[in-house]
């Protein structure tokens, strides 16, 4: 049997919901960080980090950056460990297919052969893949802005000490990107396992990730903390 001939199994409700699902996580992804004027939780967070570096050539001493740092690593080191955990899980499961396709079966009264859920399978591998690697990019870019930071010079009047700043912030930016990318390949791997239950669920599921991602990015009470006037810290929003 050929690939081609392996596509005749899904139906043209399986390709729109796959072709949403894809849509859906770069799209999202391009909006988030390029906001123009709205400006997302990520875009703005951005323009603290690079305050956060020009703080931190007149703090002394910097354990507080450098415990900070440490947590940020220790996140994305979590995450990839997850996603290593989780391509596992999937890649056992295309191994034992047969008892996948027999609960699926019970759920959704669909007799597809056993192709059919192990490239279902597999997409949810691929954004966990994607994940994982976004989580170990972000991980390494944590690294590096630690060493640019550790190469700052105390002296606020050192003509290195404010470049070198800029240069930690623009890792320390790039590196928190690089984390948004492999959460978002997460919620996006969640909502293709739906696709097992078929391409309806899968749909439903990848339009509610949308609302949730894009919620919490433009219209979340956090982003009102953001944007409120720093001059009115009191009314400031509890943050969810």
């Amino acid at each position: 049997m050929t690939w081609t001939d392996r596509l005749f199994f899904f139906t043209a409700w399986d390709y729109a919901a796959l072709t949403l699902l894809f849509v859906a996580w770069i799209g999202i992804g391009f909006v988030i960080e390029n906001p123009g004027k709205r400006g997302s939780v990520s875009h703005l967070t951005a323009e603290y980090r690079r305050v956060w570096m020009e703080q931190m050539v007149t703090r002394d001493p910097r354990i507080f950056d450098s415990q900070i740092l440490g947590i940020l690593r220790q996140g994305t080191a979590f995450f990839a460990s997850a996603c290593m955990i989780a391509i596992g899980g999937m890649l056992a499961l295309i191994g034992n297919a047969e008892r996948l396709a027999g609960v699926a079966q019970d759920l959704t009264l669909d007799t597809a052969p056993i192709i059919v859920w192990e490239l279902k399978l597999l997409v949810v591998i691929l954004l966990a893949v994607n994940g994982f690697l976004k989580f170990v990019w972000s991980h390494r870019l944590f690294g590096y802005c630690a060493v640019i930071m550790a190469a700052v010079p105390n002296d606020p009047a050192d003509p290195a000490a404010y470049p070198r700043a800029r240069k930690a912030a623009a890792l320390n930016i790039t590196a928190a990107r690089s984390y948004n990318k492999g959460l978002r390949s997460i919620y996006f791997a969640m909502a293709a396992t739906a696709w097992l239950l078929g391409a309806v669920p899968l749909i439903l599921a990848v339009l509610f990730t949308l609302a949730v991602v894009y919620r919490r990015e433009f219209a979340s009470q956090s982003r009102e903390a953001l944007l409120a006037d720093e001059g009115q810290t009191a009314q400031t929003p509890e943050i969810r």
